[in-house]
């Protein structure tokens, strides 16, 4: 993976330690930026559009709230498909 993987959290959010767990399982290396101890951080998502976490930044695209499927295809980790074609 090329590309610098950024993530907006915030203090007690499921869905942002969902995300973490997730990321970690698949040795994903990220910069965590949490919003709820610096508010610098949460005027860099606000001046993106955003007012909410989590907010993950695959390089310049954006990915928002935990999509496990989005965050996969982003990261180029859906190369395994789960389905198999019956013959």
């Amino acid at each position: 993976m090329d590309k610098e993987v950024i993530i907006y959290v915030s203090d007690n959010s499921t869905e942002c330690r969902r995300l973490i767990n997730q990321l970690n399982d698949w040795n994903i290396i990220y910069h965590t930026k949490n919003i709820s101890e610096d508010k610098e951080h949460l005027h860099q998502l606000q001046e993106n559009g955003i007012f909410s976490t989590p907010a993950t930044f695959v390089g310049d695209t954006a990915i928002l709230g935990f999509q496990k499927n989005k965050l996969k295809q982003t990261l180029g980790l859906d190369n395994q498909s789960y389905y198999r074609t019956i013959l």
